[in-house]
């Protein structure tokens, strides 16, 4: 277990659009849930959705079979893996997140501090 179902973060029910639109109505920068993926994959069973500077970031939540870990993103060599989302949730409370802009190719970063629930 990933240790998300007893968190206020955790939006159970909630789609990527109902996420959206919570965090813009939040207008917080670092405001954020964590929500299921779309995609039903076992690899990559939950989105972190932050928002920062106006924008919504959807970052996966990638599950490591072989070690029984969870990352973010898309693999990369000497990436932070924790034991639990909640882990990942408390770690990004502390340090700074790296949020990448694929389609503009900019970096922004920014911790996560505002739970945003899904109504």
């Amino acid at each position: 277990d990933a240790g998300v179902h007893s968190k206020a973060w955790y939006a159970a029910t909630c789609d990527r659009k109902m996420a959206e639109d919570a965090l813009y109505r939040s207008n917080k920068d670092g405001s954020f849930l964590i929500r299921k993926s779309s995609g039903q994959d076992s690899r990559q069973p939950y989105t972190l959705v932050v928002f920062y500077n106006r924008r919504v970031y959807n970052v996966p939540i990638r599950y490591i079979e072989s070690t029984r870990q969870y990352a973010l993103g898309r693999e990369k060599s000497g990436e932070e893996r924790f034991d639990s989302v909640a882990e990942i949730v408390e770690n990004h409370q502390r340090t700074s997140l790296v949020l990448i802009d694929s389609q503009n190719n900019t970096k922004d970063s920014t911790k996560l501090k505002h739970i945003v629930r899904v109504s």
